[in-house]
């Protein structure tokens, strides 16, 4: 009697190991059906490869996204929906596009933009960047008479910043006096850039300049040698650049090889 009592106890505890062991690998029960716990795991390595750090918050709601998602595709299934026209032609599009998206990582994973690379590409920006860096204003206006009228006026004593804000044509930097920031002359158009290289701080252009944009009056507020971020500081966005470069070539040069008829 003993015996068999120690043996009804011994089968219930494992069976209720067995129990606990299932249940532990699902996330819910959703009308008696068990949702696995591997498709919260899908859903969170989703956010920690786009960067995404998963919270203990973030994981409650990722738990019951799953649970929500579970109910509807029940409730789908209940109506036939997974043999309808839509439903497949949905699926044969997001199967290429997952497939193509693995693609695309499969290529950055196996060629990564290295250390040496991001140092070519800050070297080439230092060395477009270099010199002397101008902070202009202009006045931006359709005709040269009144270009050279605007210049007769600011030699006989009116704000510069003042018929700026009132004429310019440019509405980036009318608004600011004519203010045109910080820039390398290259950053400007050639006939632009060149009016400015003869400007010494505090000088404005003796006559009008003339561009694809209309007539300039130029002004240089100040110089000053170039400042140049360091690399550590634009590193992340140099690799995403190359990184970019390289996946672009990667696809242009797929569709090169490729035969279409």
């Amino acid at each position: 009697m003993k015996k068999q009592l120690l043996s009804s106890l011994v089968a219930a505890a494992l069976l209720g190991t067995m129990a606990f062991s299932a249940t532990a690998q699902n996330l819910a029960i959703v009308n008696g059906k068990p949702v696995p716990k591997a498709r919260a795991d899908v859903l969170k390595q989703q956010l920690e490869r786009s960067g995404r750090p998963v919270s203990a918050e973030m994981e409650e709601q990722i738990k019951e996204e799953v649970i929500a998602r579970e109910i509807f595709l029940q409730e789908a299934g209940r109506r036939g929906l997974a043999a309808s026209p839509g439903f497949r032609q949905q699926m044969e599009l997001n199967r290429e596009n997952v497939l193509i998206r693995e693609l695309f990582i499969d290529f950055q994973k196996k060629n990564p933009v290295t250390d040496a690379e991001i140092k070519a590409e800050y070297d080439k920006f230092a060395a477009a960047n270099e010199g002397k860096e101008y902070h202009a204003a202009h006045i931006l206006v359709d005709s040269e008479e009144r270009a050279k009228a605007i210049i007769a006026e600011v030699k006989g004593g009116k704000k510069f910043e003042d018929i700026a804000k009132k004429e310019s044509k440019d509405p980036g930097s009318g608004a600011q006096g004519g203010d045109l920031g910080w820039s390398n002359p290259g950053s400007y158009v050639p006939e632009f850039s060149e009016a400015m290289l003869k400007l010494n701080k505090g000088e404005m252009t003796s006559t009008p300049v003339k561009t694809q944009f209309g007539w300039h009056v130029i002004r240089v507020i100040e110089t000053r040698q170039a400042q140049l971020p360091a690399l550590d500081d634009v590193k992340p966005q140099i690799a995403q650049q190359l990184e970019q470069q390289k996946l672009m070539q990667f696809q242009d040069g797929l569709r090169a090889k490729a035969k279409v008829q």
